[in-house]
C-alpha cells in the first residue's frame, strides 16, 4: 500500500484504492520508485515526440508532460518558496506568505526561470545519455526530498508534510536509497554514483539553506527541493560525463 500511496500523492494516475495514514507515511520508501516510473513514461514520450517533432519542441512537450503528471505540484511548491523567501523579513512572515494560494511575482519570475533552465539544460544532454537523464532526474529528485523529509525539521504545527516528516524512520529512508543507488548504477554505473552523490550535495545545501530561512522546511520547500534537483541532474549528467570521457 506504500507504493500506491505514493503513486497517489505523487501523480495524477487514477488509483482509487484508499490508503490510511500509515500508509501515506511509508510511502516515502517509495518514492524514487514513482519518479522511475514518472521517467520511463517521459523517456516513451522521448520516443513517440522524436518522430514527429524537432528537438526543441520535444523538450518543451517533456516539460509539460512532467507538470502534468505531477499536477505541477512540486513546481507550484517552488514558486511559493520564491514568493516567500523575496518577500517576508522573518521566519513567519515567509511561510504566512507561502501559505497564500496567489502567486507574487518573484514566485512567477522564478517558475518562468526554473522551467526555461530546464529547457536548456534538456538540451545539452548528450543523445547517448538521455535515457538516463530522463529516467533518473525524477528518481534521485524524489530520493533527496526523502533525505530532507527524516534529516530537517519541519516548520509549521501542521501541515501535509508533517506527515511525512513524523513518519520517516530509517528503514524507508534506507529503501528509498537502495532503490534509487541500483537505478543510478544500472543506468550508468559509477557515473550514476557520481551524479547521485553530486545531486545529494545540491539537496543539502539547499534543504539547509531554506531550513535557517524558514526555521525548518515545510510542504514548499520539499517541492523546491525536488524542482532543483531535477534541473541539477540534467547539467550534471554531461559534466560528469565529459568529465570522465564516457
Amino acid at each position: 500500500m506504500g507504493f500506491v500511496a505514493a503513486l497517489q500523492f505523487l501523480t495524477i494516475f487514477p488509483v482509487r484504492l484508499k490508503v490510511s495514514a500509515n500508509a501515506l507515511r511509508r510511502s516515502i520508501a517509495y518514492f524514487p520508485l514513482v519518479g522511475m516510473l514518472i521517467g520511463g513514461i517521459l523517456y516513451g514520450l522521448d520516443r513517440l515526440f522524436t518522430l514527429a517533432f524537432p528537438m526543441s519542441l520535444v523538450n518543451i512537450l517533456l516539460i509539460i508532460a512532467l507538470a502534468a503528471m505531477t499536477r505541477a505540484l512540486h513546481l507550484d511548491g517552488f514558486i511559493d518558496t520564491c514568493d516567500g523567501l523575496a518577500g517576508g523579513r522573518s521566519p513567519e512572515e515567509r511561510l504566512t506568505i507561502m501559505r497564500d494560494s496567489r502567486v507574487g511575482g518573484f514566485g512567477v519570475v522564478g517558475g518562468c526561470l526554473l522551467i526555461l533552465l530546464q529547457y536548456v539544460a534538456l538540451t545539452v544532454v548528450p543523445n547517448e545519455h538521455r535515457m538516463a537523464a530522463l529516467l533518473l532526474m525524477p528518481t534521485i529528485a524524489r530520493w533527496t526530498m526523502v533525505c530532507a523529509i527524516f534529516a530537517f525539521p519541519y516548520a509549521r504545527e501542521q501541515g501535509m508534510g508533517k506527515i511525512f516528516q513524523e513518519g520517516t524512520k530509517w528503514p524507508w529512508l534506507a529503501l528509498a536509497t537502495a532503490i534509487t543507488l541500483a537505478s543510478c548504477m544500472g543506468l550508468m554505473w559509477l557515473n550514476g554514483l557520481a551524479v547521485m552523490a553530486a545531486a545529494m550535495l545540491v539537496a543539502l545545501l539547499v534543504a539547509n539553506w531554506l531550513s535557517g530561512k524558514l526555521g525548518g522546511l515545510t510542504g514548499d520547500s520539499y517541492g523546491a527541493i525536488n524542482e532543483l534537483v531535477e534541473v541539477s541532474v540534467l547539467i550534471l549528467i554531461p559534466l560528469i560525463t565529459w568529465s570522465y570521457g564516457v
